[in-house]
């Protein structure tokens, strides 16, 4: 047994039926020096044992228990076993990996879109030393940090130029704050919307110093009633993808064409926020039901178009602002841009990400959110087999089935949309599902699963093929009898 098996492996003490007195905790100093002797002084400081351990004498002293006549030897055990369980929590990275089988792909708390490898390794790549973040290596001039990702975006998107704030909602506050200012901004009503953490699209105009003006209604708005609005206080029109936002039935709507040709004969900058991050019109064609997409809404004749990076486009969070170079320009001198902008990670992130895009089968093939996509239910069905087979002799458990499930898409983008996907379906024997769910949210290899008709649901589509042996690992450590 290693010393780290040695340190956690402190039996809990009962609390019940025992003798002795409060005189009976041990002092700090001779918790800490039994910790050092198991081999912790190696893993935390001196400094986290300390303090650990009188957190733990504390709660102790405070709790029902002392006031019972506990044996000397017991409350010591206890207090080493609390003590060993608070040090393997801190420990831990406050960030680490998690395992996703919620089935929901784009999942805003656990990050949205995985990285592909690719991209990994170049963030890491740039994070362990320095790299020409402003620096023109041809003249050894100073360099835009814009121009890392521009050409790819250029070539990906038919724009003229392009550049890249911390997400899409400050694209949108840099953008307005460029070039409607004090001015009157105008959007149909049925789309102002709200999307994940509260972000209202009336409340980000205002907060880009634009006006509010809208039009239309709720479920029709026509190009009329954009021409209408038009006057000398007018600086922009504005369309936004509706998000997880469904109107259905007796509906209208202009589309970017339209408003851009308007816009063009007004002297109107169109503004297309199209929020999901489809590159273009083939890669919106293999989604459950039509997105917008960067390069469609470009070639229709929008100014400038928004979207995120961390969503269907694979990458890091950040907010990616294409368009007309003149009003790129503009908006990259903007004083906001430095507060705003992205970091060296993330471009590189993001470069590695939007070179996988030059070819369709790379998408499908590295990124992982687009490979969960087209993961089919064969394959799937293949894995809960075996998975079930793994999980069928585990203690603790009373059935494991092979059930077909509904993932999501999710992350604000389209959660609407569902994909037809494959679950193993676990009932516990002796805890509940909420129970069980919640240790594995607290395990050394966390997981996030759903709870369901009093069982535990883990819906492959989200689970990467090579975190299978991990899930069943983390299952047989929350459900089984060491757990308790």
């Amino acid at each position: 047994m290693n010393d780290r098996q040695k340190a956690s492996q402190v039996p809990a003490a009962p609390v019940e039926g025992e003798s002795g007195s409060r005189r009976s905790i041990p002092s700090i100093h001779a918790l800490v020096e039994s910790l050092e002797a198991m081999g912790w002084l190696r893993r935390v400081s001196r400094a986290v044992i300390v303090e650990a351990a009188r957190e733990a004498v504390q709660r102790f002293r405070e709790s029902a228990a002392a006031v019972r006549s506990l044996d000397a030897r017991l409350v010591e055990e206890r207090l080493l076993h609390e003590i060993a369980v608070q040090l393997e929590r801190e420990e831990r990275l406050p960030l680490a990996r998690a395992i996703n089988a919620t089935g929901i792909l784009l999942h805003t708390g656990l990050g949205r879109a995985p990285l592909a490898e690719a991209a990994v390794d170049a963030l890491a790549d740039v994070a362990g030393g320095y790299a020409p973040v402003e620096l023109d290596l041809e003249t050894g001039g100073r360099g835009k940090r814009r121009h890392i990702v521009e050409r790819l975006l250029m070539r990906l998107t038919g724009c003229e130029a392009a550049v890249v704030v911390n997400n899409n909602a400050a694209a949108l506050l840099l953008v307005l704050a460029t070039l409607a200012r004090g001015r009157r901004v105008i959007v149909s009503r049925g789309e102002l919307i709200e999307i994940g953490g509260s972000f209202r699209l009336p409340e980000g105009i205002e907060s880009g110093g634009a006006v509010l003006r809208e039009v239309g209604t709720t479920n029709k708005t026509r190009l009329g009633d954009y021409e209408r609005a038009i006057d000398e206080t007018a600086g922009a029109l504005l369309k936004a993808h509706a998000s997880n936002y469904r109107i259905e039935g007796f509906t209208a709507a202009v589309d970017i064409a339209e408003l851009a040709e308007l816009g063009r004969s007004r002297g109107l900058p169109v503004i297309h926020d199209i929020g999901s991050g489809v590159l273009n019109a083939e890669q919106a064609a293999l989604l459950p039901a039509g997105e917008p997409d960067a390069r469609s809404s470009i070639e229709a004749g929008a100014d400038i178009v928004l979207f995120s990076g961390d969503k269907l486009l694979g990458g890091p969070q950040c907010g990616l602002i294409i368009g007309r170079r003149d009003l790129i320009d503009a908006i990259d001198a903007n004083p906001l841009m430095r507060a705003l902008r992205v970091d060296k990670q993330t471009l590189a992130a993001l470069a590695a990400t939007l070179q996988i895009h030059q070819d369709l089968g790379r998408v499908q093939r590295e990124l992982p959110v687009w490979r969960a996509l087209s993961a089919s239910l064969d394959h799937l069905r293949s894995r809960a087999g075996v998975l079930v087979e793994q999980l069928g002799v585990v203690d603790g458990i009373a059935e494991v089935h092979v059930v077909p499930s509904t993932a999501y898409l999710g992350g604000g983008s389209v959660p609407a949309q569902a994909i037809d996907s494959i679950a193993v379906q676990i009932t516990p024997e002796d805890l509940s599902a909420g129970e069980v769910a919640r240790r594995l949210r607290n395990g050394s290899n966390t997981v996030i699963a759903r709870v369901h008709d009093e069982a535990l649901w883990c819906d492959l589509r989200t689970v990467f093929d090579d975190e299978d042996e991990r899930l069943v690992e983390a299952i047989r450590e929350a459900i089984g009898p060491e757990a308790a």
